[in-house]
């Protein structure tokens, strides 16, 4: 059996930065541990494999593995693969240009991905995540949360922002970090992480800070996974999606829209870019949409 796969970088619009996604076409042979075997084969943060739908009025049903597990749902895998769906299955207009809705059947549920392709210009998608079913909670121990990424004590928090951890699907710990020169230093420290975070059920830390290199960010964000097998995560557009609700929380946002572009990856030597956009009702966060670009730059055969 042989089975085309795809390479794509994701939120970013050039070659070799942003989040590294395989994509496999055609996968409805493959058994769950198949996919794993070949996700931990990739060894790339997410890997997809796209099957039939069971909805006519979906484009494909999806999963979602990282190199130990299968996710309900994650960004950047959501991303990639509507935009290359919409390369693959849409026919351009008579200038070139093609707008599509991918419609992707996943493990959280139904997800609708707004896709633009121009020539010479990288694909762009934007999607609605999920809504959060859970509300934030404080994380307390900052001798122990900190300790769990390297930090002390008063390298954590800035302005009136604190420590907080949001369940859901995947479960991050929001960690805001002083300035750039502390997120330079942060690293897993795996006897204080499993306590800190394992014992919890965290699935990801992600940190955060004002200070950023991109004049154009509000955001320098940094993602660490260790338990699902991402030392680092060059781009995670699920936890940005929950880094809404923190945002929210601590900058009580007013009613309309607000957008905030947030850079990750750069330590990495993989620059970044999320859009995060919020939109604000009746003091509440209606609806956060994730935005960036994805850039196809290989593709060969899977052989079993």
């Amino acid at each position: 059996m042989a089975l085309t796969y795809h390479i794509l970088d994701v939120f970013t619009e050039r070659p070799f930065g942003g989040n590294p996604l395989a994509v496999v076409l055609d996968a409805d042979p493959l058994s769950s541990a198949d996919m794993q075997k070949v996700a931990r084969e990739f060894n790339l943060s997410e890997t997809v494999f796209v099957l039939t739908p069971t909805s006519a009025g979906h484009t494909a049903r999806i999963r979602i593995f990282t190199p130990s597990r299968e996710l309900a749902f994650a960004g950047h895998p959501t991303l990639g693969t509507a935009a290359l769906l919409a390369e693959l299955r849409t026919q351009p207009q008579l200038n070139g240009e093609r707008d599509a809705i991918i419609a992707l059947e996943e493990e959280i549920g139904s997800i609708r991905v707004g896709v633009r392709l121009r020539s010479q210009a990288a694909a762009y998608g934007e999607f609605d995540a999920p809504k959060a079913e859970n509300t934030l909670e404080r994380l307390s121990e900052p001798e122990e949360i900190s300790a769990a990424v390297g930090l002390i004590p008063t390298e954590i928090g800035f302005e009136n922002h604190k420590p907080t951890l949001l369940r859901g699907s995947n479960t991050f710990a929001f960690m805001p970090v002083s300035n750039l020169e502390a997120m330079s230093k942060v690293k897993v420290a795996p006897l204080h992480w499993s306590r800190a975070f394992t014992a919890r059920g965290v699935h990801g830390v992600y940190l955060y800070t004002r200070q950023s290199v991109r004049v154009q960010s509000a955001f320098h964000a940094r993602m660490f996974a260790p338990d699902l097998g991402v030392p680092e995560d060059p781009a995670t557009g699920s936890a940005a999606a929950g880094f809404a609700y923190v945002i929210n929380e601590f900058d009580e946002l007013p009613d309309g829209t607000h957008k905030r572009a947030i850079e990750q990856g750069i330590e990495m030597g993989r620059p970044s870019a999320i859009t995060l956009t919020m939109m604000m009702a009746r003091n509440k966060l209606e609806t956060v949409r994730i935005g960036g670009h994805a850039v196809r730059i290989a593709e060969g055969t899977l052989r079993f």
